[in-house]
């Protein structure tokens, strides 16, 4: 028998609401899901919110645990260093096929998109917006279907630890000025260039989330 649309609608509002909190870091790492507190919490019952659990579960971002207990995982240092690590070969790859297709409004758009990075440095969320949008259109350039593809799997993964990537006024300009010469290697049309910068901007990127992960973890112990 299949489920009623109505099931479904309630078990993915839940999926997408616990996936929020969990992204932002509202559930904090570490932190055990309670099925009743958490039912009760979201005003559902608790058939929707145990398929949800089950999708998040199937994508790492909860951990089932051999008790049976459910977690939100901890910030791995090794597990954000492969995520990176493999994004950013993904970003080279995309740059480099970006170079050789990019057209004069393609070119025209990724500077559309510096400027508004640009005005908007100074906030955090938005210059992160920029930042990815600049990413999303020479991925859209590269017109590799694998590519995109596993590189949004991997982008989805990454969402967690996104925000301590641009949290100091001292990135986030460092970050736009990465965005600004890699999308002059691309209006040059230099593909192994403009691969070396965006496979170096992520790795940027990784030191800076592993370094204020570190932090915070020394400050709560």
């Amino acid at each position: 028998m299949a489920d009623s649309p109505s099931r479904n609608t309630g078990a993915h509002l839940v999926y997408t609401e616990l996936r929020r909190q969990i992204l932002g870091l509202e559930l904090e790492p570490g932190t055990r899901l309670y099925e009743p507190a958490m039912a009760e919490k979201l005003n559902v019952s608790r058939t929707p919110l145990r398929e949800a659990i089950r999708r998040l579960i199937s994508e790492g971002l909860l951990e089932q645990q051999p008790t049976g207990g459910v977690l939100v995982p901890a910030l791995d240092e090794a597990v954000i260093s492969e995520l990176y690590e493999v994004r950013a070969a993904m970003e080279a790859l995309m740059a480099r096929q970006a170079c050789v297709k990019a057209t004069a409004a393609d070119i025209e758009a990724l500077k559309g998109i510096l400027e508004r990075n640009a005005a908007l440095v100074a906030f955090a969320d938005d210059a992160m917006a920029q930042g990815m949008a600049l990413h999303a259109k020479i991925a859209e350039m590269a017109g590799n279907s694998w590519a995109r593809r596993f590189h949004d799997q991997i982008s989805s993964q990454m969402e967690r630890y996104r925000h301590f990537t641009n949290s100091t006024q001292e990135r986030r300009d460092q970050a736009l000025a990465q965005h600004r010469i890699l999308v002059a290697a691309v209006a040059a049309g230099s593909p192994e260039e403009a691969a070396r910068l965006a496979f170096d901007h992520v790795m940027g990127a990784r030191d800076a989330a592993l370094r204020a992960i570190t932090g915070s973890s020394s400050a709560i112990s």
